[in-house]
């Protein structure tokens, strides 16, 4: 006969359960290490912005696997904040195109080592073979598309 398993045990076999709970570690150790104004996805954008100015808003969207509503919030916010500022494709004026400002560009130099903080807290328990595996095999679960 198989024993019981309490709650927590039983929630541990369901990917999502883990997930959710390794994204609120995620949270609570980003608030704590890279800040409490500047979100994770508001830092995966401006490093996005710094590879690709003048990237549409649609694109960075897709890089970022956000939908519209989402990604016209951050957006708004992170103008409004000073990171980056919108303006009109000259090509086509329905296409917004963003750009990082010079505060935008400083905020990530400042941010990105703690940014590696963060990697750090997060896989302190794992020797490094364990997180390029972990990192390899979220991303093929990310692959796997909705």
């Amino acid at each position: 006969m198989a024993a019981k398993l309490d709650a927590k045990q039983e929630l541990a076999q369901f990917t999502g359960s883990l997930i959710r709970r390794a994204q609120q570690r995620h949270v609570a150790v980003w608030q704590r290490i890279v800040s409490t104004e500047i979100t994770s996805v508001q830092y995966a954008a401006l490093v996005i912005l710094s590879h690709k100015p003048g990237v549409s808003q649609r694109e960075v969207c897709d890089e970022l696997d956000l939908d519209r509503s989402t990604i016209a919030d951050l957006v708004t916010r992170m103008a409004r904040n000073g990171l980056i500022e919108r303006s009109q494709s000259e090509d086509d004026k329905r296409r917004k195109t963003l750009r990082l400002t010079p505060e935008g560009q400083a905020q990530l130099v400042l941010l990105r080592p703690r940014v590696e903080g963060v990697e750090q807290a997060l896989t302190t328990s794992l020797n490094a073979k364990e997180c390029i595996e972990l990192r390899r095999l979220l991303s093929g679960l990310l692959a796997g598309g909705m």
